[in-house]
Order: structure tokens, then C-alpha cells, then sequence
């Protein structure tokens, strides 16, 4: 929001933007005081609306002040935000330490917000904007993106560009802001966006986002970039795929966690996922069906004969999907660690 708008909005003001309007009206010292009576999540709040204002003018203030009249005092006037004045708050409220873990957080949610314009693109429209940049430029593209959406525009690459894609993510770690500001400048101008430079240093690669991508994916991209990965970076490979949930991590989970996510499987889906399955996961599913829908899921299973690996894969990816979608919306816990290893 910028000054000019403030001017006219006041009223309109979120909380944490009259408290951070209040607390630039006063001396460093009273307002760490005052900052030490919030939560930490109500400070990160107030510190990244600080950051933001940077200078409030005097129109504005006063309008905030006068809902916070018992705060008051004489001598109003056109007051700075900015990075140093919410560092030095959080320092005096809070210690060093956890002053600057909160502002790693601010920094990183911040410097994401360059790339929000990209969320309201199409895969087709992405893939165009990334036409002739190079592995690391699509990567931290990726990266910034959902990732149902960048599992979409991962399908969409060459198998050779999606599997070096693939390794710039997994590999990535620290970029310079100078770098992000560059790449999110640059497709903004291209995709007809107004530009903003990102202001801070984030990590945005990694294992993790990789296996993201790659767990929302169809089972042809999957195989495609784990394949692509065996074949020139077998190590990276091994680490994505120990990353990776699979059917048979169904043993993993607590009785009524395999209940719920059987409730939502057609029988001649997991009859079909079943198929040459250890009998460890053939018991934890056995014994979480129960009554009429186990007569159902053995009366599938005999009847389905011969089937092909990819119908079995393609089974077992759609109830591995289902595994993450609950674990991701906090229905279920999935262990992990090698403390969770399973022998067959």
C-alpha cells in the first residue's frame, strides 16, 4: 500500500498497520516496550507492515492515532518505518536471536510475493514465458510456484530440459537477491505484469520441492524425471526416491489413518494396487476393511486376472495422491525417518 493510499484508507486500515502506524509515532525504547505485550506471531505481523510503510505522513497518523487517543501524546509527526526500525523493536522486545529468526521468516514470505503474478498464469501461458531460458532461470521458476501448477508445467518440458530442471531444483539453495529481482523483473515485463524487485534472500530449492512436484504429477512425468535422474545423477536420484511416498508406506500409518484413506478408494482400484504387493501391506489393507466392502475388495481382486505394471502403477500412485492430499490437509500423520525402515 503506498503513502497516497494510506492518506485516503486510513480508516480501512488492517489492524496490524495502526499498530505498526502507532508504534512509528513513538520513541525506539517505549515502542519495544509495547511490541514485548504481543504474541510472536502478532509481532512478525506488526515488523512486516513496519517494513512495508516505511514512512507514514502526518494525515495518516493522526487519523490512527485518534482511535488510540489513551497512547497519545503532543507533538505528532510524519514518521519512518523501514527494515532497521522493525529489527531494532524486535531486538529490545525480544533478543537478538529470535529478532533475527523472525525476520529470515519476513524476508522469505516477502521475497516470494515477486513471483505471485505467476499463480494466475496458465500452463500453457508459462510454458511460453519460459521458452529459451535456461534450466536454472525455469527451476527458480518452479520453485515459487503451487505445486499442483509446477507439476503441470514439468509435464509440459522435453524430457532432456525437464530432467536438468529437475536437478537444478533439487540442488538449489541461497539466491541472490540480485537474482531474484533479475528473473521475477524480467517475466513480469514479458508477461505484460508491472515489475518489482524482490527485496531479500530466500531458499526456494531443495529435495523437498522436487519431490512436491513430482508427488502431484502424472505417473509418466514421474517415471520421465526420476529415469532422467538415474541416468546422470544416480545419488540425487537415491535421495529424491527416499523422499517419495509410496504404496507400500500405508504400513506406516496408524489403524484409523488407513481407514480413512480406504474409505475413499474404489475396491477395483486398490484391488488392482494391491497386485504384487508385499504381504505386510496386503495385512495392514486386509485388516482395515471390514464386513461387506472386504467381501467386495476379495471378489475384485479374484476377478481381475492378468494385470498390466503401469495399470498397477497408475493405482498406486492415485492412493499415494490421496495419502499426501490428507496428510497435506492435516487429517493423518505420516512417519518418516529411518526409524520407520520396514524390512520385508
Amino acid at each position: 500500500m503506498t503513502v497516497e493510499q494510506l492518506e485516503s484508507e486510513a480508516p480501512a486500515l488492517t489492524g496490524a498497520q495502526k499498530v505498526a502506524v502507532v508504534l512509528m509515532q513513538m520513541s525506539p525504547t517505549n515502542a519495544a516496550a509495547v511490541m514485548a505485550q504481543f504474541s510472536e506471531t502478532e509481532a512478525e505481523d506488526i515488523a512486516a507492515e513496519i517494513v512495508r510503510l516505511r514512512r507514514v505522513s502526518s494525515v495518516v497518523a493522526d487519523k490512527v492515532i485518534s482511535e488510540f487517543h489513551e497512547f497519545a501524546l503532543s507533538g505528532r509527526r510524519s514518521a519512518r518505518g523501514g527494515r532497521e526500525l522493525a529489527v531494532g523493536l524486535l531486538e529490545a522486545s525480544f533478543g537478538a536471536d529470535k529478532a533475527a529468526s523472525f525476520m529470515d521468516r519476513l524476508a522469505s514470505t516477502m521475497a516470494g510475493k515477486s513471483f505471485e503474478f505467476l499463480e494466475m498464469m496458465l500452463p500453457s501461458q508459462l510454458l511460453e514465458l519460459i521458452d529459451g531460458e535456461l534450466p536454472q532461470t525455469i527451476a527458480l521458476l518452479l520453485a515459487h510456484l503451487r505445486p499442483s501448477k509446477a507439476s503441470a508445467l514439468m509435464a509440459a518440458l522435453g524430457d532432456a530440459q525437464r530432467t536438468e530442471v529437475a536437478r537444478c531444483i533439487a540442488t538449489m539453495g541461497s539466491v541472490a537477491p540480485e537474482t531474484v529481482s533479475i528473473v521475477a523483473e524480467t517475466l513480469k515485463q514479458r508477461a505484460g505484469a508491472v515489475a518489482t524487485q524482490a527485496k531479500s534472500t530466500e531458499v526456494v530449492g531443495g529435495i523437498q520441492p522436487l519431490v512436491d512436484i513430482i508427488n502431484r504429477a502424472d505417473v509418466t512425468t514421474e517415471r520421465s524425471v526420476l529415469e532422467g535422474l538415474e541416468a546422470l545423477y544416480p545419488e540425487l536420484a537415491a535421495d529424491v526416491r527416499a523422499r517419495m511416498l509410496t504404496f507400500g508406506d500405508i504400513v506406516k500409518l496408524e489403524r484409523r489413518d488407513i481407514q480413512q484413506i480406504l474409505r475413499g478408494v474404489a475396491p477395483e482400484v486398490l484391488a488392482i494396487a494391491m497386485k504384487g504387493a508385499p504381504a505386510v501391506v496386503l495385512d495392514a489393507v486386509r485388516s482395515n476393511v471390514s464386513g461387506r466392502n472386504q467381501e467386495i475388495l476379495e471378489a475384485e481382486m479374484a476377478s481381475s486376472g492378468p494385470v498390466r505394471a503401469s495399470q498397477i502403477e497408475e493405482a498406486r500412485a492415485d492412493i499415494v495422491r490421496s495419502i499426501r492430499e490428507l496428510e497435506a490437509n492435516g487429517a493423518i500423520v505420516v512417519r518418516r525417518g529411518e526409524e520407520d525402515t520396514l524390512v520385508y
